[in-house]
């Protein structure tokens, strides 16, 4: 109703809402504006229409009565500002925030409005759902709706539950001293072997501390390893035999021993 209602002012000709509008930015001076014409314009509005709407009604004392509020603080002289609660220019600030803080009710309540009118031409069954749609019996159907049960229920959620025993689930238990130990006795034997030898037989635990082990030896220096192709299979070997290969024609003696030995180790295995 507010947005029907015109106004004819010396000051301002149009609708109420961008009067409004208009004080806000300061586009208008409030102290030109006669707040009663515009009560009295209101009145015959109300008189003309033969309907009082309380929410309108409301809405618009709210305003005016911000507009008054706001229209006596800059009317006051200086020297009694002091007095004041606060500044015109904050009292404007407030009677803009109360319009934004309104308008989104009303946009809420719209909104609340549409669906209930989208709504209107739906009817929820009140009778029970044919037998051969039924997926219980009706008594079932009724006894989930005790307020006892209920209570029951959600008393059962609120319960701490039992702790879990997990004493029957048998843990493999590796560490990475044994998978170096392991991992060492293969070199010395081997001096060279696959990865998926070395945790031949072992789950995914044992594979995971072997590997540790495998990093713990190269990081020594123990051991080096290599993959030709991305995923492939892991060879492992000692680090004095890729350091000094089998062949090599310089070297010191001590040097040229050890990958024969390593050789003899593998032929025995």
């Amino acid at each position: 109703m507010l947005a029907s209602l015109d106004l004819d002012l010396e000051v301002f000709q149009g609708p109420f809402d961008l009067l409004l509008a208009l004080v806000l930015r300061e586009e208008v001076d409030l102290l030109e504006v006669d707040l009663a014409e515009i009560v009295l314009t209101y009145i015959d509005h109300l008189e003309s229409t033969g309907e009082l709407d309380l929410e309108a009604a409301t809405e618009f004392l709210v305003l005016i009565a911000a507009l008054l509020e706001l229209k006596s603080r800059l009317m006051l002289p200086r020297d009694e500002e002091e007095g004041l609660d606060m500044p015109p220019e904050e009292a404007a600030d407030e009677l803009l925030a109360r319009m934004l803080e309104y308008a989104r009710y009303k946009a809420a309540s719209g909104w609340l409005h549409e669906r209930l009118a989208m709504e209107h031409g739906y009817w929820y069954r009140s009778a029970p759902l044919p037998p051969e749609l039924r997926r219980v019996s009706v008594e079932l159907a009724n006894a989930s709706y005790n307020p006892e049960l209920l209570a029951k229920a959600v008393g059962g959620l609120l319960r701490t539950p039992p702790k879990l025993d997990i004493g029957h689930v048998a843990r493999p238990r590796v560490s990475v001293g044994e998978r170096l130990s392991h991992l060492r006795g293969l070199l010395g034997r081997r001096g060279r072997f696959s990865f998926d030898d070395a945790v031949k037989g072992g789950d995914r635990l044992t594979e995971a501390v072997t590997l540790l082990a495998l990093l713990e030896l190269y990081k020594q220096g123990e051991a080096v390893w290599e993959q030709e192709v991305p995923f492939g299979p892991i060879t492992i070997t000692v680090a004095d035999a890729v350091a000094s290969p089998p062949g090599a024609a310089a070297g010191s003696g001590s040097a040229a021993i050890a990958p024969v030995s390593v050789a003899h180790g593998a032929a025995r295995e």
